[in-house]
């Protein structure tokens, strides 16, 4: 059964899909210098606003576009939902956790206690990790499957996996699928940077002087359908969604496998179930975080596979790194390609340090056939073709 996408809702540094896309086309950047927490240092990031947003917020409005976006009003009951998030309501937690700090006691106090009362615990089931699935189920009053996919960087991709294969299998003709980050948190910042991965003034993936990544928050989220039901609907289709590949290195909690069997086994994967050859391939939407470690390895696989020198960008250099649901928006502009046949640019890049076909400047091109890549922190792998229909 064929899977297509009728409905796309993105948000980022950028700004909505149409903004996104057309900032993206010129080569502008989302990121800039800002301190949202006063205890921690200036640092570029890539805020959606001025101050960091909430995934509640976040996940309301990419939901709204991409309904709006395949023509569809709400309640929709029969309709799957996977939005996944690899790091939920964590600021939320990180609030509550300074709440509870402990508070001075009266020297009165007969037997001081080290807490203070739990103070506005009335909606701590709102911060679980599946919310921003479930609060995508109330929004569209659906009342079908719910997943929350969690993967580190790979699980916007799986959580379109997940809901192509719910339309493949006939659980359900509509699934809302994708992934929503918002990560600016102080724990986040402080964690990424004990392991010396944040860059200190931009990223610039792929680039021989790159310094490490840039957080951003963002969200994308795709209408996927039975391409009975959107030709039915009579509604425009962005493109297929042809296969997928999920694999694990199985062999550090942040170093990718250095020999990259892992990666290439999911691209081949990938490439199999989708009926598909390297050649193919017209455009590689590549993970390109801009560390030093993610950019050799990426580099290393699409030599490896792809010996007719494909088309590649990253988008990271423009939107940040949004962690859990970079796949999501990869996917989203993926998809702006096979519409607009116009390669988005690396931006950030001035100077390659591999022999790769990286896009400098948005150009035209006959793309049919595109892949897009995660690979995430625990060695997830995580890659989707996606096509014309």
């Amino acid at each position: 059964m064929d899977v297509v996408v009728t409905g796309i809702g993105l948000v980022s540094a950028l700004g909505c899909l149409e903004l996104s896309w057309k900032r993206l086309l010129k080569g502008e950047s989302g990121i800039c210098q800002h301190q949202p927490f006063p205890e921690l240092p200036s640092r570029p990031l890539a805020l959606i606003g001025q101050v960091p947003n909430s995934l509640e917020s976040l996940t309301q409005w990419v939901v709204a576009d991409a309904l709006e976006d395949a023509g569809l009003a709400i309640p929709i009951p029969d309709c799957g939902v996977v939005i996944g998030s690899s790091r939920g309501c964590q600021a939320s937690w990180e609030k509550l956790a300074r709440e509870l700090k402990t508070t001075p006691q009266s020297p009165h106090t007969p037997h001081p206690t080290p807490y203070t009362p739990y103070p506005n615990l009335d909606h701590w089931l709102d911060t679980l990790p599946h919310q921003a699935a479930i609060a995508t189920a109330r929004q569209i009053g659906s009342t079908g499957p719910v997943l929350a996919p969690m993967a580190a960087c790979a699980t916007g991709i799986w959580a379109i996996a997940q809901g192509f294969e719910l339309i493949q299998t006939g659980r359900c003709e509509r699934v809302i699928v994708g992934a929503v980050e918002a990560p600016i948190t102080p724990l986040t910042l402080a964690g990424f940077e004990q392991m010396g991965a944040l860059a200190k003034t931009g990223a610039y993936p792929f680039d021989k002087h790159r310094e490490g990544l840039v957080l951003g928050e963002g969200a994308a989220v795709l209408v996927l359908e039975s391409a009975e039901l959107a030709l039915r609907r009579g509604v425009p289709i962005y493109g297929q969604v042809l296969g997928f590949g999920l694999t694990c290195d199985a062999y550090h909690i942040s170093t990718p496998q250095s020999s990259g069997a892992s990666g290439i086994r999911a691209i081949k994967q990938c490439l199999e179930r989708s009926n598909l050859a390297p050649i193919d391939i017209n455009y590689i939407h590549a993970h390109g975080t801009g560390t030093r470690l993610n950019d050799s390895n990426e580099a290393q696989l699409i030599q490896h596979l792809f010996s007719h020198g494909v088309a590649v960008s990253s988008t990271k250099g423009a939107t940040g790194h949004t962690l859990g649901a970079s796949g999501a928006i990869g996917a989203a502009f993926c998809l702006m390609v096979l519409k607009d046949q116009v390669l988005p640019p690396c931006v950030g890049l001035r100077e390659s340090e591999f022999d790769l076909n990286l896009v400098n400047e948005a150009r035209w091109g006959e793309v049919r056939q595109v892949l897009c890549f995660s690979f995430g922190f625990g060695g997830q792998n995580a890659v989707m073709a996606l096509g014309k229909y």
